[in-house]
């Protein structure tokens, strides 16, 4: 019996024991876990959001359609994400369909809505009986609904997209630009100056300006190639005016008039003739690609070939300009702007078509952090990258213009410090690297 006793209390003492032994490791186990969690959010670090693309967004279109160079972009109040694209650019072999040679491919509907899981909504594209652009360009979504439309065609209409006379051999040039080009500064008559306004599908319920009617920046009744429309908490129209004029405009959606104008630094708009690449120049270039409201009374301006982006207040008062890629040529390096989804929209999200990055600037020091994307094809990476949005969740979806042709979305992954997201060095497919000095 005294044997079975002490067996029992040494069995007693030994469970005791491992307890205590298990109860110790967890809490060592625990404290690492707090000591890694407060090392990789130590104060000081510099904490910076991630995303990866989501591959299997948008879900396959019907009908044979497919986008061409996709050159607007938008998120409404429900979160659904809409985009404008250029069914013009598609190439010969891309629309076999349209002309009955084969089962694909057919341009879609110039105006395509999404929902978040990437289903295919509301679509319409030109109808007869109102003036429609010759190069689509920007599309926004107003707090109530209606759709608008901006454009930067200079040529005039050219044949249907996809028809035999598209691609007819001796078919003669057409004046201005191309379809699917971004040039910028066209003298002469201007087709696309106007804006457009119309319901969900597709009823046309308005218009700025009125086709080939500008006379030049300091019009008061039309605009000259926008690049982009977006609006103040007010209601008020903002336009990125643009590809063909050298200001912002402002304008009141339901009178459709002009409420202001500006040029860089706040001053007069000017058309005399400005060379690109200079991120001093006394006047915007072209494009002035787009002109983004912040939610505490700001106004980012993309002053594109330029490579610069300029602050201003919603009246037009001049507050700063930012450099962004000097050295880029081409296209330029500010293309669009878009702003993460926190109160104080801390971080804000620059495209960058020539130089194929998104970049992640700090909004109050106006620093870069860190840039995301490269060239390529794959999901994540980019050609031509142009529009570039965030959702209430903090999503970021862009576009690609010339043969990009393809709308993407990537998700947020939460915040990370900064050495860690550097030392990444890719997430997905997207390659990521530090700011320049």
């Amino acid at each position: 019996m005294r044997n079975i006793m002490r067996s029992r209390k040494f069995m007693l003492a030994a469970g005791v024991a491992g307890v205590l032994a298990i109860l110790a490791t967890g809490q060592a186990a625990l404290h690492q876990n707090i000591i890694g969690s407060a090392n990789a959010q130590a104060p000081g670090a510099i904490m910076v959001p991630v995303f990866r693309a989501d591959g299997n967004w948008p879900k396959p279109l019907p009908n044979g359609w497919v986008i061409g160079s996709t050159i607007g972009l938008a998120v409404d109040t429900k979160d659904n994400v809409w985009i404008v694209h250029r069914p013009g650019t598609l190439a010969q072999k891309e629309s076999y369909l349209t002309r009955h040679e084969a089962d694909c491919c057919t341009a879609a509907p110039d105006v395509l809505e999404f929902d978040q899981k990437g289903n295919l909504m509301h679509h319409f594209g030109q109808v007869a009986g109102h003036d429609w652009p010759s190069s689509n360009h920007g599309v926004t979504v107003d707090k109530a609904g209606n759709v608008w439309l901006g454009a930067n065609g200079a040529a005039q209409p050219g044949p249907p997209a996809g028809s035999a006379e598209q691609f007819a051999p001796r078919r003669p040039a057409t004046p201005g630009a191309t379809p699917g080009a971004e040039g910028g500064g066209e003298a002469g008559r201007y087709h696309d100056s106007f804006i457009l306004k119309f319901s969900q599908d597709g009823q046309f319920l308005g218009e700025i300006g009125t086709p080939n009617g500008s006379k030049g920046s300091l019009d008061t009744e039309n605009v000259r190639g926008v690049a982009q429309i977006r609006f103040l908490p007010d209601g008020t129209l903002v336009a990125a005016d643009g590809y063909g004029n050298h200001r912002v405009s402002e304008w009141d959606p339901v009178t459709m008039k002009l409420k202001r104008m500006w040029g860089a630094y706040g001053k007069p708009p000017s058309d005399d003739p400005i060379p690109h690449y200079n991120p001093d120049s006394p006047q915007f270039g072209n494009p002035v690609h787009c002109a983004e409201p912040s939610g505490d009374g700001l106004i980012y301006v993309c002053d594109r070939t330029n490579n610069r982006i300029q602050v201003f207040k919603f009246d037009g008062s001049y507050v700063n300009q930012y450099p962004i890629e000097v050295d880029s040529r081409g296209d330029g390096s500010a293309w669009e702007i878009a702003f993460s989804k926190d109160a104080a929209q801390k971080f804000m999200y620059i495209s960058d078509g020539t130089n194929e990055k998104i970049h992640v600037w700090d909004r109050a020091s106006m620093k870069e952090l860190y840039w995301f994307g490269g060239g390529g094809r794959q999901p994540g990476q980019f050609y031509a990258v142009h529009s570039i949005v965030t959702d209430s969740k903090g999503d970021i979806f862009t576009t690609e213009t010339y043969e990009g042709k393809r709308v993407q979305k990537f998700l947020y992954k939460g915040l990370k410090p900064l050495s860690q997201v550097l030392a990444m060095k890719t997430t997905g497919n997207s390659m990521i690297g530090e700011a320049k000095p």
